[in-house]
Parts: structure tokens; sequence; C-alpha cells
């Protein structure tokens, strides 16, 4: 019997130097920001109005940042994460344009690297996935790395190939939106008073609030990103699985905690980079999701007085308040508390202008 469906590829499916052009494209419209704000309450101005954007020098309110990674990292699932078991991790994140209402993307990837796992069923893909819009601008360009199943387990493993990745994004690569102007920056409707100057490297911000994961949004967050992971919505599937359940989409912790952090990073308009991450614990409906921050390094942008960059790293925990700042145990292993470490880099405005 011949089939017309889509199973996914397995991780004997992949090769190292495979390239994969992916399906639908998007166009990303205010209905889906809309829903984006409806599902993580993000408060970031520049991302929510036409009028604070345009007084900041752009043409409206780009699209945030992570609604583009999401959007185009839901392009990758039916080629790449179909079958997984986890998403790990993610390294050299570029956003590198702006993305408006209106504007179309697409999504293609190649692997790079490709290990299997010691129990034999399962392996870990490596690939570089590649957003671009409607002109053929590259907006988003990044690494991740999946766990994914095998289909036969008695399948040749092969070379194992890991590749290597910077520990970091050069910030002096950061570029920013064309006509970004920060030197009339109104503070007051931002909603923080604390500017670039007011961090220092080492500082670690409590967060404060929290959110608790329902189903039904993390689901249709899910879908508004046209992810199709089996592992996010299929409970009859799950349920024989090692946790018994659905698992929450790793991004969606991320989102999570990216709102959660503007109380403290009100500022921080814009995410320019994504050094590093890692889902550290699986997360689950019934959640509640607490973060945390540290100030990892400060840079400046070329030819921008009025703005700086920030590295930051923000700990997200389930069901654990962050005014301990919950990081790494005494042996040296993760608080179990912890579910996201994500090292990045923001651009906030500067009070005082360089001369």
């Amino acid at each position: 019997m011949t089939t017309k469906t889509n199973p996914g590829n397995y991780f004997e499916d992949f090769s190292v130097g495979q390239a994969l052009d992916h399906a639908t494209p998007r166009t990303i419209t205010e209905g889906d920001v809309s829903l984006y704000t409806a599902f993580y309450g993000s408060r970031f101005a520049l991302q929510s109005a036409d009028s604070f954007a345009m007084s900041c020098g752009l043409d409206a309110a780009p699209i945030d940042d992570l609604l583009v990674f999401h959007i185009v990292f839901g392009k990758t699932v039916p080629d790449v994460s179909l079958n997984a078991v986890a998403n790990l991790g993610y390294a050299d994140v570029r956003f590198k344009a702006p993305v408006f209402p209106g504007d179309s993307v697409q999504a293609s990837s190649k692997v790079i690297g490709l290990k299997e796992n010691s129990n034999g069923k399962t392996g870990v893909v490596y690939v570089r996935s590649t957003g671009v819009n409607q002109m053929g601008m590259v907006v988003l360009d990044y690494v991740r790395w999946v766990m994914v199943r095998k289909k036969h387990e008695n399948a040749p493993a092969p070379e194992p190939v890991v590749p290597v990745l910077p520990d970091r994004v050069d910030p002096t690569t950061i570029r920013l939106p064309a006509g970004l102007d920060f030197t009339g920056y109104n503070a007051t409707l931002a909603g923080s008073s604390h500017y670039f100057e007011d961090y220092e490297v080492g500082e670690k911000i409590d967060h404060v609030d929290g959110m608790t994961i329902e189903e039904a949004e993390h689901m249709m967050a899910t879908r508004l990103y046209q992810n199709t992971a089996k592992v996010h919505f299929n409970q009859h599937q799950m349920q024989n699985d090692r946790f018994g359940r659905r698992l929450i989409y790793g991004g969606h912790i991320i989102s999570l905690a990216r709102a959660l952090s503007f109380n403290g990073l009100g500022n921080a308009q814009m995410i320019a980079a994504i050094n590093g991450g890692s889902h550290t614990a699986p997360t689950f409906a019934g959640d509640t999701i607490y973060a945390w921050s540290e100030i990892l390094e400060k840079a400046d942008i070329s030819g921008h007085r009025d703005v700086g960059a920030m590295r930051i790293r923000t700990l997200a925990t389930k069901d654990a308040t962050c005014e301990a700042f919950p990081d790494k145990l005494e042996n040296g292993k993760r608080d179990l508390a912890v579910v996201l470490d994500l090292d990045y880099w923001v651009i906030l405005p500067k009070q005082t202008l360089e001369i």
C-alpha cells in the first residue's frame, strides 16, 4: 500500500550537508501580533505601538523578534523535528533585519551535524536554519540541535559530526534596523526609567512575576507557529511516552521568560542575537514559570551613540520563585526547578549620548 502522508524524517534519514527547503511561506499579520500578545502579555513599547516605533525612527512597530523566530522555527518542524523527543538547544541566533506586518517569511535548513545516542534509539541532529522575507533578505539565521527518534534501531550509526559553534555572537557584528534612533526616547511611555548606563555587569534581577501555563493556550500558541511536532499535540501517543503527557514547546517558555523580564528590563527593546540556549528540563501544562536575569556584558554599537548592546543570561524556573536566583547547586548539578537557560544580546537606549 502506498501513502501520500508525510511521516517526517527519522534520525537515519538525515545526512551531513543535506539541504532542506521548508514548505508553507507565511505572511505575518497584525492578527498574529495580537494573538502573540494575548498568549504572553509582552509589553515592550517598540513592538506594541506604531506611534512609539515611529518616534524611534521606524516606519511602524516591528514584529516581536521571538514571534519571527517561532514562525521560522515552525516551518522547519515537518522536516527536522516531527519525530523529535526534545529540542535541546540553540546557538549563533542572529536577527538580521526587522519584519513588519504584511511581510512574508519562508525557511530552509542545512544539516551540519549528527551524533547517535548511546541507547541506539535516538540521535542528535544539528541544523542551521535561515528565514528570508519576500524580497529574499535574510531576517533570521540560527543553529539548533534536536533529539530525534530512529525508525529502526538496527540502522547503522553515522560517523559522528558535532559542529563547533561560537560561545557568543560578536557584538561588533550586530546591525540595527535602518533609521532606528533613540535620541528622543520617551522612557515614560516605555514604562522603565532604567537606561543602558544603569545596569552593571554581574547584576542579578529577579523579575518577580509568574505565569501559569494552560494546556489550551500552549496548543493555540504552537499552532499559531504552524509547529506540528507530535510531542506537543498528540496525547494519545504521548500517554505511552516516558512522561505520559504532552510537552510544552520550548519556545513557549522563551517567550514567557522574555515577557516576564519586562519587569526589570523594560527598556530592552530588541533582541539582537541569541548566543546560546538550552531547555534544561521539560515543562507541562499547570507549571508556573518565573524568571531571573544576570547582566553578563555590555558593548557599544558602532555608529550609534544613542544605544548599547547588553548581554543577558535569563533563567526560567517552574513552580519556584527566583528571589534566591536558582541556578546550579554546590555539586555542580542544575537546580531541578530550572527549565531554561538563555544567553542573548538586547538593545537598550542610552541616557547620555557619547561624543
